[in-house]
């Protein structure tokens, strides 16, 4: 089928849909290709993937899934197109390709996504792919419209796409993936932090030389969304308290994979798990796990024979966290190891550092997939790196402070 033959208009749905949203108000669905690709297994199953992972522990009505901030980049690719110049300039094909990818772009997470990451060593883009290019239901309904249609959308996510526009409006700088995360974020945890101007953004955007780039009139609504991104980081992803609860979960999948190792008897069926003990799994094992399984086995595990395996799991299950404090030097935390075995605790599992760090605005100049958010000046014919123009970017640019924090976490009975 050739590309060019690609109509939307033949895939209009007689009678639309919508999604109520607190963010967008109303999310449309009105192509019958979107439509069954949300009411796909791998899609639906992102309704079991908290977005924020711990950070309901600290804002406890932060409990929305990634489900609901996939419908959300699909909304804010589809107002990209329909709001702004760029329509004029994408095929059909391309506007399907890109909203397919917005849908489609966090498929790859796990069960509490980042700390699962770390300790498997899986890593969700790349899980996401293999989702798209694999034998599941979100290849079938994509392939069912254009058979190199779950190409296409994966080289939007893997950022080889020809068409960098595409790419752009999914993952870069100022994308809809993390303007719907930040507004989202920000509402479900109950703070201000994430607000920016979304609208006056939009109205702004621009297309010059195949790159989006935003009129110099929307540079304000800019700084305001990178100053929210920055704070949000550290009011609310960074929060030590949720940091504290993915910390423990780690520990506990740390302490299943040393017992496996072991030879340990579970006395539970974990069928779900070994895969990824075995280190032998593939997209299909990912798309058998989701927080409800994760958390039937730590369930399991709160009764186990091993007192470090259930120990962990009842902290985990009863949000008995463990305590932090900041730390200068390797020799504080070598110390409170010692403690820490003296008072009964193995420090290989409850005595825990963690090191984040947070860059504001990355400046790449023309270097790199991403790169520097591109302001059309008023000439209409200029184009200059955000930092050219903004006092506050070129601020944080040339400071090069980038905040670090540095924390122990250890449990509160060590004194």
């Amino acid at each position: 089928m050739n590309k060019e033959h690609f109509k939307l208009d033949k895939l209009q749905l007689h009678d639309s849909r919508v999604f109520r949203d607190p963010i967008h108000n109303y999310i449309h669905i009105n192509h019958l290709l979107f439509w069954q690709l949300i009411n796909t297994r791998e899609i639906q199953r992102l309704r079991r993937i908290k977005q924020l992972g711990g950070t309901f522990q600290v804002y406890q009505s932060a409990e929305h899934s990634r489900f609901t901030h996939s419908l959300g980049v699909y909304e804010i690719v589809r107002r990209m197109i329909e709001e702004t110049e760029i329509k004029q300039y994408l095929s059909d094909y391309d506007m399907a390709t890109v909203l397919c990818a917005g849908l489609c772009h966090d498929l790859g997470h796990g069960p509490y996504s980042h700390s699962f990451e770390q300790v498997f060593q899986t890593h969700h883009e790349t899980i996401t792919v293999d989702i798209i290019l694999g034998d599941t239901e979100v290849n079938q309904v994509l392939t069912r419209y254009h058979p190199d249609l779950p190409k296409d959308v994966a080289k939007v996510i893997e950022k080889k796409h020809p068409n960098k526009v595409l790419v752009q409006m999914v993952s870069s700088q100022i994308d809809a993936d993390r303007m719907d995360y930040l507004l989202r974020d920000s509402y479900f945890s109950g703070t201000t932090y994430g607000q920016f101007d979304l609208a006056r953004i939009l109205r702004t955007l621009r297309l010059v030389d195949h790159q989006i780039v935003y009129k110099n009139s929307g540079v304000q609504a800019i700084e305001n969304y990178i100053l929210a991104r920055y704070h949000m980081y550290w009011q609310v992803y960074y929060h030590p308290t949720a940091r504290s609860f993915e910390q423990l979960l780690s520990q506990v999948f740390k302490r299943i994979k040393d017992l496996y190792q072991d030879g340990f008897d579970f006395d539970t069926d974990i069928r779900y798990l070994l895969p990824f003990l075995k280190n032998h799994w593939d997209y299909r094992d990912y798309l058998n796990l989701d927080e409800s399984v994760v958390q039937y086995y730590f369930r399991c595990f709160s009764d186990s024979k091993d007192p470090i395996l259930s120990d962990l799991s009842r902290r985990f299950l009863n949000r008995h966290l463990l305590k932090h404090q900041d730390y200068h030097d390797p020799r504080e935390v070598e110390q409170l190891s010692k403690i820490a075995l003296e008072n009964g605790f193995d420090p290989k599992y409850y005595i825990i550092t963690d090191n984040q760090r947070q860059i504001p605005y990355k400046h790449y100049g023309t270097d790199g997939a991403i790169e520097d958010i591109k302001i059309l000046m008023d000439d209409q014919k200029t184009l200059k790196d955000l930092p050219e123009v903004s006092e506050i970017v070129d601020a944080i640019v040339r400071s090069k402070r980038n905040k670090t924090d540095q924390k122990v976490y250890y449990p509160k009975e060590i004194k």
